[in-house]
């Protein structure tokens, strides 16, 4: 059951959605292969402004300096104390970056705890014999690279639909979509009474994946994720599908099927290029 999405659409949310809707049959009008062969227009900065952004939590968009680099061993060497400062200092890193909503909850939580888990060695090391340069090993860098890799989101999939229309119009990702559970999820959606005109959610949908919704004025993209997304990533999709609906204003007002007609921003989720 897909129920409580956490993050509101205007003054509605989406609210016990159900998972056991039958997929609908594809029409015969769509490209099987659901690429679109023209890159993305960079919208100008006249454009039509973006749809309103609904989410409280999604508002800090403001972009921010990448993560420092974690400082090599030698800068810390010289006393237990400094490097006990130091491991403080990455932990205050951590903290903001999770509060700026670069890093997701998995990713803080392991690399806040590998810095305090070095930092509770040392002190007990200095304790038991403050002579011995064994803290030295526990003060040495590594480890949370691959941290902040292993628990980073990863998106498994993501859809993109026109309102009321049951086949998508583009898809793109690694797995095959559940097409009973994002019908259930159409369904709700489009039934909902006074549906706002942009919007943004995510809901924990079980074993460790998380759905992302964009909503617009003439589309909808969902996106999901393996491991709960961070707020920069879910701003991502948000801003995506508001460039999707920028570019293609035209097309969507027509409700126009033809996939040479579109240009699609969400292929930045999952290509690297859109040649």
């Amino acid at each position: 059951m897909i129920s409580n999405f956490q993050e509101p659409f205007g003054e509605a949310t989406v609210n016990n959605l159900p998972d056991n809707t039958p997929a609908p049959e594809p029409t015969n009008d769509m490209d099987v292969t659901l690429k679109s062969p023209i890159r993305p227009v960079n919208p100008s900065a006249d454009a039509a402004p973006r749809p309103g952004l609904l989410a409280r939590a999604m508002q800090q968009d403001a972009p921010q300096p990448a993560p420092p680099a974690e400082p090599a061993a030698e800068g810390h060497d010289a006393n237990p104390a400094q490097a006990l400062e130091a491991l403080r200092s990455k932990m205050e890193v951590v903290a903001t970056e999770f509060g700026q909503g670069k890093i997701n909850r998995a990713q803080f939580n392991a690399i806040y705890g590998r810095y305090s888990e070095q930092r509770t060695i040392i002190e007990k090391l200095m304790q038991r014999n403050p002579s011995s340069d064994a803290w030295k090993h526990a003060a040495a860098p590594g480890h949370t690279s691959f941290l902040r890799d292993h628990f980073e989101s990863k998106l498994l999939f993501y859809l993109v639909y026109q309102h009321n229309i049951p086949t998508p119009l583009m898809m793109g990702g690694s797995q095959q979509p559940s097409m009973d559970r994002i019908s259930g999820v159409l369904k709700s959606l489009w039934g909902m009474t006074n549906r706002p005109k942009g919007g943004l959610a995510r809901k924990e949908m079980g074993n460790g994946q998380w759905l992302v919704l964009a909503l617009g004025e003439y589309a909808v993209t969902m996106v999901l994720f393996q491991l709960e997304p961070s707020t920069e990533q879910t701003n991502l999709v948000r801003d995506l599908h508001g460039d999707f609906e920028r570019a293609n204003r035209r097309a969507l007002e027509r409700g126009t099927r033809s996939l040479d007609r579109f240009v699609f921003p969400q292929r930045a989720l999952t290509e690297k290029t859109f040649s």
